[in-house]
C-alpha cells in the first residue's frame, strides 16, 4: 500500500489515481473528512485496507458489519470502503442503508465483531466519515484511532486472501422489530417524528407507531439536501420546527432525530424543548425506583443536578461524570456496569436489561415512551417540571481549525485553571472548582458553571453554560464571561448559535 498523499487536489490525473487522506479526518474516536477536499475515494479504500490490517493485527475475526446513511456520495464511500476491506481479507456484512445503530445492532445479530458505518453524522453536506468498532457494543477511542490512523498515513495496510462481500438481506425489518419489542404503550400518545429529512426517516415512523403511538410524520421524505434544517436535534432551528408542530398538532412530544439516528432530541407537550441531559436526568428517575441502587454515566457537559437530586439519592442512585463523546460514554458505560448512560448530545446509551449498550435514538425514544406509560397520570411538561430549577443552555460552537484548536483549549484551561487557584469570582461568585477531565468545567459556589472544551469530531470548541439562578443569569454566564473571553484568543472565531 502506498502511502496516502495530503496535496492533491481534484481534475488532477493524480488525484484519479493516487490515494488522498488529511490527517485531519482521524478525530479522537470516529474518521471525518469533507469528500475530495480532504479524502477521496481512493483514500476511502486506503482506510478501508488500514482497518482491516488493524483487526488483523489486534487477532480479531475479520469479520465486519458495513451501512451507509442517506447522502448522495454516501454508498460511494461506502462501496470503496468495501474494496479496501476485502483487500484487506475482511469478511463484509453490508446491511444497505442504514441507521448507525442498526449497523452496531448488526454486530449482535449477525455475530460479526466489526462495524464500519459510513455516515456524517450531523455533520454538513460536503462531509462523509466512519464509525468504526471491533469490540461489541465499543467503538474505537483515542488509542484505536491512532493506530489506525498510523496504519493508514504509513502506508501499512496489508494485503490478504479471504476477502468475501455479503449482502444482508431485508435486515431494516429485523432491526425495527428488535427496538419496537422494547416497549408496548398502552396508554394514548401522539407523537411528532422529526427527521430533518435524513436517514432516519426510512425507520423511525414505522418503529414508533409499532410501539403503540400515534405518529405525525415531520420532514421523514429522504432528501439528502436537507432542504429546511440540519438534522441534529441540538440545533436551534431544528427544536423550533418541533415545537412549532407540537403546538399545531396537539402532539403529546416530539422526537427528534439526528442524520444517522444514534441521537433523539426531545420537546414537550407545551412545545418546550428539553435538552437531552435533563431527559436524562427525569429517566434516571423513572429507572432508578424500578432498578435501585444503579450506576449512570453523564458527560461533562450535562446539568449538574444529577449530583444533588433527591430522587436518585433516596433510590440509592449513583452518578458518574465522564469525558463528552458517545466512545468515551459508551466505553464507561460497559467499563463500571452503568444501568445507562446520557450525553447532553442527544445519545443515550441504555444497557443491561434496557439494551445492548450502544447509542439507539429509537432505543431512547422508546424509554421516553415506556417512562410516559409507567406515568400515565403525568405529561411530559408535568415530569420535566418536578425537576429542581436549572437553566442549561444549547451547545454552543464557535470555529476554531483543527490544527489549532487544542493548543488554543490548553492556554485557556490553563487562564480558568489559575483563576480557580487564586479563588477568583465570576459574576460576583467565586469559583470553587475546575475540572479538567475534558476541557475544563468551572463551577462557581452557588451550583452555576460554565465549560469549554474542543469539539471531537469538527474544527469548533464547544461551549455549554448552567446557571441555577435564572434564564438571565444563564445569558449573562455567556454573554458576560466565555463570549468576551474567548474573543481575546485571534484564532477563535464566529459561534455556530448563540443564545
Amino acid at each position: 500500500m502506498l502511502k496516502p498523499r495530503q496535496d492533491l487536489k481534484p481534475n488532477t490525473a493524480a488525484y484519479e489515481t493516487e490515494a488522498l487522506v488529511k490527517p485531519t479526518g482521524f478525530r479522537e474516536y470516529d474518521a471525518r473528512w469533507i469528500l475530495e477536499k480532504e479524502i477521496n475515494l481512493l483514500g476511502i479504500q486506503a482506510l478501508g485496507l488500514g482497518l482491516a490490517t488493524y483487526v488483523h493485527e489486534i487477532g480479531v475475526e475479520p469479520r465486519i458489519v458495513t451501512g451507509h446513511d442517506f447522502r448522495g456520495y454516501s454508498l460511494s464511500v461506502k462501496q470503496a470502503l468495501i474494496i479496501g476491506l476485502m483487500q484487506g481479507g475482511m469478511e463484509v456484512l453490508d446491511v444497505g442503508l442504514a441507521l448507525s445503530p442498526m449497523a452496531y445492532f448488526g454486530q449482535f445479530e449477525l455475530k460479526a465483531p466489526c462495524v464500519a458505518m459510513v455516515t456524517a453524522s450531523h455533520n454538513e453536506n460536503g462531509w462523509t466519515g466512519v464509525k468504526m468498532g471491533a469490540n461489541p457494543p465499543l467503538t474505537f477511542g483515542p488509542d484505536e484511532i491512532g493506530r489506525l490512523k498510523e496504519i493508514v498515513l504509513n502506508g501499512q495496510g496489508v494485503e490478504r486472501e479471504g476477502g468475501k462481500l455479503v449482502r444482508v438481506e431485508d435486515f431494516r425489518e429485523r432491526y425495527i422489530a428488535d427496538v419496537a419489542a422494547k416497549v408496548k404503550v398502552s396508554r394514548p400518545l401522539k407523537v411528532v417524528a422529526a427527521c430533518g429529512n435524513g436517514t432516519a426517516g426510512a425507520f423511525a415512523p414505522e418503529a414508533l407507531r409499532r410501539m403503540g403511538v400515534e405518529v405525525i410524520e415531520m420532514d421523514t421524505d429522504l432528501d439528502f439536501t436537507f432542504p429546511k434544517y440540519n438534522p441534529n436535534p441540538e440545533d436551534h432551528a431544528m427544536l423550533m420546527q418541533m415545537a412549532e408542530k407540537v403546538k399545531e398538532t396537539g402532539a403529546d412530544l416530539a422526537l427528534g432525530f439526528d442524520g444517522d439516528g444514534d441521537r433523539c432530541g426531545v420537546v414537550d407537550d407545551t412545545g418546550e424543548e428539553i435538552f437531552a441531559d435533563k431527559i436524562g436526568l427525569m429517566l434516571a428517575r423513572d429507572l432508578s425506583r424500578i432498578h435501585p441502587n444503579s450506576t449512570f454515566v453523564v458527560d461533562v457537559k450535562s446539568t449538574g443536578l444529577y449530583k444533588t437530586d433527591e430522587v436518585l439519592k433516596a433510590n440509592g442512585a449513583e452518578t458518574v461524570y465522564w469525558k463528552t463523546g458517545h466512545s468515551y460514554i459508551k466505553r464507561k458505560t460497559a467499563e463500571i456496569g452503568a444501568l445507562a448512560g446520557f450525553e447532553k448530545s442527544g445519545h443515550f446509551f441504555m444497557a443491561g436489561p434496557l439494551g445492548h449498550g450502544y447509542d439507539d435514538g429509537l432505543v431512547a425514544a422508546s424509554a421516553v415512551l415506556a417512562m410516559l406509560d409507567r406515568n400515565p397520570d403525568k405529561k411530559l411538561s408535568e415530569l420535566k417540571a418536578a425537576l429542581p430549577d436549572a437553566w442549561t443552555s444549547l451547545t454552543m460552537s464557535p470555529h476554531c481549525d483543527d490544527e489549532l484548536k487544542y493548543e488554543v483549549l490548553e492556554r485557556i484551561v490553563a487562564e480558568y485553571s489559575a483563576m480557580a487557584e487564586r479563588g477568583d469570582s465570576i459574576l460576583g461568585r467565586k469559583i470553587v472548582e475546575a475540572i479538567t477531565v475534558n476541557g475544563v468545567r468551572v463551577h462557581l459556589e452557588d451550583g452555576s458553571w460554565v465549560l469549554v472544551r474542543a469539539s471531537s469530531n469538527k474544527p469548533e470548541l464547544v461551549v455549554v453554560v448552567e446557571s441555577m439562578r435564572s434564564e438571565d443569569d444563564m445569558r449573562d454566564l455567556f454573554r458576560k464571561e466565555i463570549k468576551p473571553r474567548l474573543a481575546a484568543y485571534p484564532e477563535i472565531g464566529a459561534f455556530n448559535q448563540e443564545i
